[in-house]
């Protein structure tokens, strides 16, 4: 029992690294290619949109809660992993790409909520403190390829796309090899198509998915979009000399610990309160980027998007635990994944939206329209009620 958790954070770190390596070697795809700067944004929303038709297709046919969620993971690492390798075909062309970053996403939705649906299977108790570890893994699983970039800045890109193929496939195999069905699965016995809507039907199932969905109409928007914050301060300010790919690496990488921190805290404040804290605080975020975000001063501006990226985070497994927890247990693998499916749709929109009105205006204040998220989620977290979930367990 000890053990498990740790292949389950490490087996989701090494398979989530798949999610941004497209983004990890943009420059080079961009010259590669002979392809527009706002590519990145299509590139991105590739991977989103895999990810929410992968996520439908699970909660639709309540796969995670039918089959044992940790093969349903390993067959997910490896066809995710080949997904990756498609970018390396020779003479793959820029629609190509975008297909295969497609079926990447595709694949890792069967390994993002199906990582949360094994934790919960184990844990019941302290599930907060487990997620935080899992989300943790997560962040700096989807950081990692930009620390990989930097390290391999001198060998050709498709070093970044072949080792995060092995890495996930490493991954899926410890999981299938160590993590059994968990002592808390209750399998559902037959096909439930309706089954990944039941939580919706419960107030507290609606305040938490919803404070859910506001935290990612901010966050993959936020990480997407951090190496061009840095690439825009840097061409302002050419005497800084910036190492975009391991300051965008450290930037998103310093939520893991952040997500840690928040799931420990959880067990004495709750995991609401923290929730909340951590949303008004990137939301303050972001109505305050103009002061920061073009500031002279180089150390206020990086401690600011280091700031940013550990409160944009911090609620995440908060959100995912809320959402396990007032959940049935027949249907948490579903729930968990329906949860993710829309939350991620939701992220295209705001990634499409950023990149439009950054064509249209002052990119100073452009990232305030994030703010969105968090106030809405803010709001949505007030119909929670705690005496409620507890009467009902």
């Amino acid at each position: 029992m000890r053990r498990v958790l740790p292949v389950i954070v490490i087996s989701q770190f090494f398979c989530i690294s798949l999610w941004f390596a497209g983004n990890a070697i943009m420059p080079e795809l961009l010259k590669h290619f002979h392809l527009p700067t706002d590519f990145l944004s299509y590139l991105t929303s590739a991977v989103q949109l895999g990810f929410i038709t992968g996520t439908l297709v699970i909660a639709v046919f309540t796969i995670s809660d039918r089959f044992s969620p940790s093969h349903v993971f390993f067959i997910s690492s490896i066809l995710a992993g080949l997904a990756n390798l498609g970018m390396t075909i020779e003479n793959v062309n820029p629609a190509g790409l975008l297909f295969f970053r497609f079926l990447t996403g595709f694949f890792l939705g069967g390994i993002y909520p199906v990582g949360m649906k094994i934790a919960s299977d184990y844990y019941r108790g302290g599930l907060g403190k487990a997620l935080g570890f899992l989300v943790g893994a997560l962040v700096v699983g989807t950081a990692f390829p930009h620390i990989l970039k930097s390290i391999t800045s001198n060998l050709p890109w498709k070093y970044v796309i072949i080792s995060t193929s092995v890495l996930s496939s490493i991954g899926g195999l410890a999981m299938l090899m160590l993590v059994p069905n968990g002592p808390y699965r209750k399998p559902g016995q037959q096909l439930n198509p309706g089954a990944f809507i039941k939580g919706f039907s419960t107030a507290n199932f609606r305040s938490v998915a919803f404070g859910y969905f506001g935290h990612m109409w901010e966050l993959y928007t936020f990480w997407a979009f951090v190496p061009v914050m840095l690439a825009t301060y840097q061409s302002n300010h050419p005497e800084a000399a910036l190492n975009i790919p391991l300051l965008s690496f450290l930037i998103i990488g310093c939520g893991g610990p952040a997500c840690v921190f928040s799931g420990l805290l959880s067990q004495s404040l709750g995991a609401k309160k923290v929730a909340a804290i951590s949303l008004c605080l990137s939301g303050l975020c972001c109505l305050s980027s103009p002061l920061f975000l073009f500031s002279a001063s180089l150390p206020l501006f990086t401690g600011f998007l280091f700031f940013w990226g550990l409160v944009v985070i911090a609620d995440s497994p908060l959100f995912s635990t809320l959402v396990a927890q007032n959940a049935s247990e027949e249907t948490r693998g579903s729930a968990l994944t329906i949860v993710n499916c829309i939350g991620f749709s939701i992220t295209i929109v705001s990634i499409q939206l950023l990149n439009a009105l950054s064509g249209i205006f002052n990119s100073r204040y452009v990232y305030m329209v994030l703010a969105i998220g968090p106030v809405l989620g803010l709001l949505a977290l007030l119909n929670y009620n705690e005496m409620s979930r507890r009467s009902s367990e």
